[in-house]
């Protein structure tokens, strides 16, 4: 017996949906299981009414005919837009978002189960053709001719150039950091932020033939000039691997530091909240990891706004990587362990017996000195606290203005050493604190 259940299901909240997808799988795993056995021979996927061979919206082949994606309630960019980039031999997934709508509310197919492994969404699960959620089906950017393997997430790996319908990895000689910035650029990532040759394996294919001479400005490698290089062999380690910051498509705001306050992803060219309610820990964590901003001390209780929900297992490495549902949910709100900036410290004297040695500043003996705390004005009120490497002396006092000064009379050969600032301040009900750089 068969049941058509997007027929018979209408849009609810999400966690309504949940026994419906259940019976979903259940009607559709003697299908599953044929289609997997023997897959027919034609191209399962593909993407339309995009700008290049490698984007659009996604239609896949089932039954006979091809049938548009869903843009499902629940969906995985790392996992399943990767599968649909791999099968169609394009490199990473770049964007991921809503494609046209749906005139048909009955024309479309729900992909779910994939591993993110899988080289044709026919190993993942299809549903039978029914309702799209939401009324729309899914469109994709895959890089073209571009792609960065075995790394940590999508802006990290070996790099690797598609050169006569397969991949080559590209040799550490015939890459440099203005190459890597537009390889990163290509992807969707930030900036460089290493670039080292065996980083991330040799790979099995074979190597590029041509050195790259791009300017830092193109939009795509292969916009760079690639003419011919003198050797055909790259010696072993010599892969050229790639990492680059993840992309400045996430932010916190109204928390007066960059490290704390509501989240906020930009996504088809705006700025949306975000929102997660049971695996909200979980998101937070991806959230402070991507902005560098240390780890997450506190999730309060959502706001009354509410947002594109977002689930992540925790361990991704930006946001990109999570399942996105086009349900909203519980605007969420995150607070960094790197709430504050790091303070300033500075030498000065008013009797001219500071000078600039070569490893830092220096003294005249019997003069005196002021070491000066400052700190960006984030937060009212904290204290600073100076410390001194060559004893166990520590001087505290109030930041008045955001910054102290701590005076010292006649300076001898006992004020020599290191000294640093440390900011407190207890702000969210939590205490914090940041560290200056040394001042030797």
């Amino acid at each position: 017996m068969t049941v058509d259940v997007f027929h018979s299901v209408e849009p609810q909240l999400e966690k309504d949906m949940i026994p419906a997808v259940i019976l979903m799988i259940l009607f559709w795993s003697t299908d599953l299981q044929a289609q997997r056995v023997s897959p027919p021979a034609e191209q399962s996927v593909r993407l339309v009414n995009g700008t290049t061979s490698c984007s659009g919206t996604v239609e896949v082949f089932y039954r006979g005919e091809w049938l548009g994606l869903c843009s499902s309630w629940l969906w995985d960019m790392m996992r399943d837009t990767n599968v649909v980039c791999r099968e169609l031999d394009c490199g990473n997934p770049v964007a991921e978002s809503r494609g046209r709508l749906v005139e048909d509310r009955r024309s479309g197919v729900t992909l779910y189960g994939c591993s993110g492994d899988e080289s044709s969404i026919r190993q993942c699960g299809i549903g039978r053709p029914g309702y799209c959620f939401g009324g729309y089906y899914h469109h994709v950017i895959c890089s073209e001719s571009v792609r960065l393997v075995d790394g940590a997430g999508l802006c990290s790996g070996r790099v690797e150039v598609k050169s006569n319908q397969s991949w080559a990895s590209v040799c550490e000689a015939d890459f440099d950091r203005q190459d890597a910035e537009v390889v990163c650029r290509d992807l969707g990532c930030g900036a460089p932020a290493a670039l080292q040759g065996g980083l991330y394996g040799e790979g099995e294919g074979q190597t590029w033939d041509k050195e790259f001479q791009c300017k830092g400005n193109e939009s795509l490698l292969l916009d760079c000039d690639t003419p011919d290089r003198k050797h055909n062999t790259c010696p072993p380690g010599n892969a050229v691997g790639l990492t680059c910051s993840e992309p400045d498509d996430v932010r916190l705001v109204e928390g007066g530091s960059r490290c704390a306050g509501g989240v906020e992803w930009y996504d088809q060219g705006e700025w949306r909240i975000v929102g997660a309610d049971w695996n909200k820990e979980n998101v937070a964590a991806v959230v402070c990891r991507q902005l560098g901003c240390g780890s997450t001390v506190s999730v309060p209780p959502g706001n009354t706004t509410r947002g594109i929900g977002v689930f992540c297992s925790g361990s991704e490495s930006s946001l990109r990587e999570c399942s996105r549902s086009y349900y909203l949910r519980p605007g969420l709100t995150v607070i960094c362990s790197d709430l504050l900036v790091q303070p300033d410290i500075f030498l000065t004297d008013s009797m001219g017996g500071v000078f600039r040695g070569h490893q830092g500043p220096e003294m005249f003996r019997g003069y005196n000195f002021t070491i000066t705390c400052s700190t960006q004005p984030q937060y009212p009120g904290g204290s600073f606290l100076l410390t001194f490497t060559g004893s166990n002396r520590t001087q505290t006092q109030p930041a008045v203005n955001h910054s102290a000064a701590f005076l010292f009379p006649a300076a001898d050969d006992s004020h020599q050493g290191n000294y640093s600032c440390v900011y407190d301040n207890y702000v969210f009900s939590h205490n914090f604190s940041s560290e200056s750089e040394l001042l030797s």
